[in-house]
């Protein structure tokens, strides 16, 4: 059986649900959370505050929708980078790769994770929640890399995992607060370093990092 048409009605709400989450990525990444209201995005996405209700309870509701997407597109390119590379190794720096790219690119202006969770510090508020489920993602994949370097042992699995964490939140501040996107090239020279001194590292000092 050949599936139902969507009505034009259905794609018509989809595209304005689509069209607030991008106003509010555009608004919230560049002047933070707090700063815009509600209103600022309704002007930015074009559409009346009836439907912004219709598709969110809340700001913080479209906040955590905003996130979400950004994180499925994070997400996406990070992938793309992982599964070009050649080895475990290149894999774990394919991940400093995206962040040059990130912090060369005309919309970034930190990282919008890092500032919802200052921004709504409360564990029950959704930006928070969904800041905190992105970052617990990366961690993962983190480990998930790092696993897969030949030899690992799972105690220094886990070590280096976490301080590979540290490498790319502090390459990400100091690129937002310095104006340093090079913070990304730092890192990775100090990532290949960390892997080559792991149980399961292999020499990579002579490649670009």
């Amino acid at each position: 059986m050949a599936p139902a048409p969507v009505s034009s009605s259905t794609t018509t709400s989809s595209g304005k649900r689509e069209q607030l989450v991008d106003a509010a990525l555009e608004l919230f990444g560049r002047d933070g959370y707090r700063a815009v209201g509600i209103e600022a995005v309704l002007q930015r996405a074009g559409v009346a505050k009836m439907t912004l209700y219709k598709h969110f309870r809340s700001k913080e509701d479209l906040i955590a929708a905003a996130l979400n997407r950004r994180a499925a597109e994070i997400s996406a390119e990070i992938s793309a980078k992982v599964a070009a590379a050649s080895s475990p190794t290149e894999r774990i720096l394919a991940l400093f790769d995206w962040l040059e790219s990130w912090f060369r690119s005309p919309g970034f202006h930190g990282c919008l994770f890092l500032k919802a969770a200052s921004e709504y510090p409360n564990p029950g508020d959704l930006p928070r929640q969904a800041a905190e489920a992105f970052k617990s993602s990366c961690r993962e994949l983190l480990l998930e890399l790092c696993s897969a370097l030949p030899g690992a042992v799972p105690a220094a699995t886990t070590q280096l995992a976490a301080q590979l964490e540290l490498l790319i939140e502090g390459a990400t501040v100091v690129a937002f607060l310095q104006r340093q996107p090079d913070a990304a090239t730092t890192a990775r020279r100090a990532a290949a370093l960390l892997i080559n001194a792991s149980p399961g590292g292999s020499s990579v000092l002579s490649s670009r990092g």
